[in-house]
């Protein structure tokens, strides 16, 4: 048995002989500019640690948007920036320049320490870099998808989206699984690949002791909150105008919104324009400290997505046990029962989403008893803990 430190608050951890070595390979991870950003694939790596799975994390972004700062805290990662050319033009041959910077680095650390598997995060670039890799190395891989933009046709149009797509396709196919973060997603690889294609569920999971339950008094002033970038398939309009229409009944009614994103001015705009502009409280970007105590003092959560593959601040929200509004159809309809452990409503539709805000805000002992149902659900399958021992029988079956 050998002894390693797993980044998580320095901790030793002993680890078996047959623990596995995994190179993390993600555009996604935590810096100290933005700590949320990337933390779903961040956040499992220390419990990953404690059940035999040692990572090592490789980020990589495109040279043209600066350098970064790591964050200090969790598995520490070794930021790599290559060349790309920007936007959606650049995205199909991104993957083979993030190949060309990080190939010697992989060789030698395949040297020292031999890995075993490479966990691409992402089609394009690192699912891409990592098939490339993958050829060079005679390392296997596997490729974790993390929206429904699974193929980035969406992102990206015109000759270079079809060439995304035929890139992604092939990556998916010579990956040894594709991990998709719900059963929605995973239809849509599906959809594009064949029924042969090789893919595993892995929901992503939240700590329940980050993101626990605040006082169990009411608040004075009702809130409800949403977290997400601000632009339009997150639904904050549909949000400001359920709030405005239930301002006349509940007087001291607050929206909180942290996010940023390009549909900041015509949020406020809007709020302005329906004159309760000094009801809604535009955050911008948090830390997750700053997200976990919102979601602690709000009353409700809603994020009436239409375009979610599951949606990590959902389970947030549940674990620190607040009823939740999603929309049906999306990832985050296989966690939530409607009127069980959250409610479920109809995607751009303002009446049904104004009807639950409203009934959520009028029944205080529904609203705790959905609180209550959201946090046992999280606690029974969306656990860290839980996704990473998914996880690690995922890469125990490959390696073998």
């Amino acid at each position: 048995m050998v002894v390693r430190t797993t980044g998580q608050q320095n901790e030793p951890v002993a680890m078996m002989a047959d623990t596995l070595h995994i190179l993390t390979l993600t555009p996604f991870y935590p810096t100290r500019a933005d700590d949320a950003g990337g933390c779903f694939v961040a956040e499992p790596l220390g419990w990953l640690a404690k059940i035999g799975v040692q990572n090592t994390v490789f980020a990589v972004q495109p040279a043209y948007r600066g350098t970064v700062q790591a964050a200090k805290r969790g598995v520490p990662a070794r930021w790599l920036r290559y060349f790309a050319l920007p936007g959606g033009f650049g995205l199909p041959t991104a993957g083979a320049f993030v190949f060309a910077r990080i190939v010697a680095a992989l060789r030698e650390l395949n040297s020292r320490q031999r890995i075993d598997l490479i966990h691409a995060h992402g089609a394009l670039p690192c699912g891409h870099a990592a098939m490339l890799l993958s050829q060079e190395l005679k390392i296997p891989f596997v490729v974790s998808v993390h929206g429904l933009d699974v193929f980035s046709t969406v992102q990206v149009g015109g000759p270079s989206g079809h060439w995304c797509r035929r890139i992604s396709q092939r990556t998916y196919a010579a990956s040894r699984r594709v991990i998709c973060i719900s059963e929605r997603v995973r239809e849509q690889v599906l959809e594009g690949m064949g029924r042969t294609c090789r893919t595993s569920v892995v929901y992503n999971g939240v700590d329940p002791e980050f993101f626990s339950p605040g006082s169990e008094t009411a608040p004075e002033e009702p809130i409800v909150l949403s977290v997400g970038n601000l632009i339009p398939s997150k639904g904050h309009e549909l949000t400001i105008r359920a709030v405005v229409a239930l301002a006349a009944e509940f007087s001291a009614l607050r929206f909180e919104i942290i996010g940023n994103g390009p549909g900041l001015s015509r949020l406020q705009s809007l709020a302005q324009q329906l004159q309760i502009d000094e009801r809604a409280r535009f955050l911008g970007r948090q830390s997750r400290q700053q997200v976990a105590d919102a979601m602690r003092r709000c009353t409700v959560f809603a994020l009436p997505s239409r375009y979610e593959g599951l949606g990590c601040v959902y389970l947030e929200a549940m674990a620190a046990a607040k009823p939740v509004i999603g929309c049906r159809g999306q990832g985050i309809a296989e966690v939530i029962r409607h009127g069980s452990n959250g409610f479920l409503v109809g995607s751009e539709n303002e009446r049904e989403l104004t009807l639950a805000l409203g009934m959520l805000l009028r029944d205080v002992p529904s609203r705790w008893n959905l609180g209550v149902a959201a946090r046992d659900t999280i606690l029974g399958r969306f656990t860290l803990e839980q996704q990473a021992e998914r996880l690690a029988r995922i890469y125990r079956e490959v390696v073998a």
